[in-house]
């Protein structure tokens, strides 16, 4: 149990006041987010935080890592709004929970590794993309709706609205220079809001976004046929979905992992979010995944167990049972400014002061990342193409290194010795290696500085030999590792070389 419910781990060191303070400063911040992005959706407001409450409780005790908090996040909510507006709320919620299975499959399946394929400029541009979202959404904070229009604050209203952010962002920056028994966030707000609530201040408030009060997640079905056609309307949005909530989980928690030097699970963590979102098809929620801007927030107020997430989500739901008359009064430019100072530390601004010292290639990426993140709000397609592009670049780098230094020996026998990898990419450069007319009769080709490492290398092989043969020369294959020889034995169905090895030589003989 002990591997399970860290929680109640006796021998692990838990700050419990840092744990509860640090949970109560992430639920004010992700309140008004999952109402925001629940409304953008068209979704009722209560299911942004239905899901908060849910995901935020089943990652943070099972979940792969302490620290990490989830909740219903815009970046998958983002991708079921075509589905909400074709095929209305059944549909949504039986998505949210074919996400999750899908999700559960990659845990179980172990493929949560393969995020191990992001390269490091793709995760700067990821969350320097993140970090521009996150900034970006809070100045729709300074609008309002006028006549069923939306306009910028301005007046009186703009002046109070920029004050107290200012006041927000001034708190979080120079109190903890003076103490850190408390989060500086949740001081911020609590400071914010009593200036506001004495002083009877006129300013947007969280009522202002939605009702915050209900009651406890209802168990519900999805009212859907069950049907081969409903499967091919719901499948690409519940497979978008889980993509983007396990890409942004899984960079999320190889950030944590970096900024608190440990190791999480990122297995564990796809089946602890796919199992929240079952959870939250059947219970009323939006579905979601880890929230890289709550993390931040709850890691820079010092938490490291999973007391926090726990902390959170409770508090959340407490909130929309009992505490929404209080809550809907909090000021949202007091979590506007607790906000912008999430972006302005998710930045990685290390990224700009390296910019002239990274290759360009490198930079292309970040860059090419983080608008892609920004203009399309899909994580997913953003690191998938980043990711794709590396490995472009990698493979064109990888293909110009093959090189063959060549040299007849005292037999007459002229030998080429490869070097760098055979591979899809380099086989044009190595097939022009070859003089074929001008060669003696007698050819070695020495692979011990090589790898012969695919079927299109297989075929250049095949390639070179069958030049020789026709010119009536002989060629050996040398050093070829065993894999190198099985991939030639597996391919004698398809290409035309045959391999003998020799045994008083040790070369693999083309007998073409």
């Amino acid at each position: 149990m002990k591997k399970v419910f860290n929680l109640f781990d006796l021998s692990q060191k838990v700050n419990y006041k840092t744990e509860i303070l640090a949970g109560l400063t992430v639920a004010m911040t992700m309140i008004p987010e999952s109402l925001s992005f629940a409304i953008l959706a068209g979704f009722p407001p209560l299911m942004g935080l239905y899901a908060s409450f849910i995901a935020g409780f089943i990652t943070a005790v099972f979940g792969g890592r302490p620290g990490m908090i989830s909740g219903g996040a815009g970046a998958t909510v983002i991708v079921l709004i075509a589905l909400m507006k074709s095929n209305g709320l059944e549909y949504v919620f039986a998505a949210v929970a074919l996400a999750g299975i899908l999700q559960i499959l990659v845990g179980v399946f172990k493929l949560g590794k393969f995020i191990r394929l992001v390269p490091h400029p793709v995760m700067f541009g990821f969350v320097n993309g993140l970090a521009i979202i996150i900034f970006m959404s809070q100045l729709e904070q300074f609008k309002m709706v006028v006549n069923g229009e939306i306009t910028w604050l301005t007046g009186t209203p703009m002046l109070i609205m920029a004050g107290l952010v200012a006041l927000t962002i001034g708190i979080v920056v120079f109190l903890p220079k003076l103490t850190k028994a408390i989060p500086s966030s949740l001081v911020a707000i609590v400071v914010v809001f009593l200036l506001v609530f004495l002083l009877g201040i006129e300013t947007k408030t969280v009522k202002d976004i939605a009702s915050v009060s209900g009651g406890f997640p209802p168990f519900h079905i999805p009212n859907i046929p069950l049907t081969l056609e409903t499967l091919k309307i719901i499948f690409p949005y519940a497979l978008i979905m889980a993509a983007v909530g396990l890409t942004e989980g899984l960079l999320t928690l190889n950030l944590v992992d970096e900024i608190t030097e440990t190791r999480g699970n990122g297995n564990r963590e796809c089946i602890a979010q796919g199992s929240s979102n079952i959870l939250n098809g059947f219970f009323f929620g939006m579905g979601g995944c880890p929230m890289i801007a709550q993390t931040l927030v709850n890691l820079s107020a010092g938490s490291r167990a999973r007391l926090s997430g726990i902390v959170a989500s409770i508090t959340i739901l407490i909130i929309i049972l009992f505490g929404a008359p209080v809550i809907e009064l909090l000021p949202m430019a007091a979590l506007v400014g607790v906000m912008i100072m999430v972006a302005i530390g998710t930045f990685e601004w290390a990224s700009l002061k390296i910019f002239n010292k990274m290759p360009k290639n490198d930079v292309f990426l970040v860059i090419l990342v983080a608008l892609i993140t920004v203009l399309l709000h899909n994580l997913a397609l953003a690191v998938l193409i980043g990711v794709i592009i590396s490995a472009l670049v990698f493979s064109w780098e990888s293909a110009k290194r093959i090189r063959a230094r060549k040299f007849i020996d005292e037999n007459g026998v002229k030998h080429y010795e490869i070097y760098g990898p055979l591979f899809f990419a380099s086989t044009t450069a190595f097939t022009e290696k070859f003089d074929v007319l001008n060669d003696p009769n007698e050819v070695i080709i020495d692979f011990k500085e090589s790898r012969v490492s695919d079927m299109s290398a297989i075929e250049a092989l095949n390639v070179i030999t069958h030049r020789y043969h026709k010119q009536g020369k002989k060629v050996h294959l040398r050093h070829l590792s065993a894999d190198c020889i099985t991939l030639l034995k597996n391919a004698e169905a398809i290409i035309d070389v045959n391999i003998m090895e020799d045994p008083t030589y040790k070369l693999v003989i083309d007998q073409l």
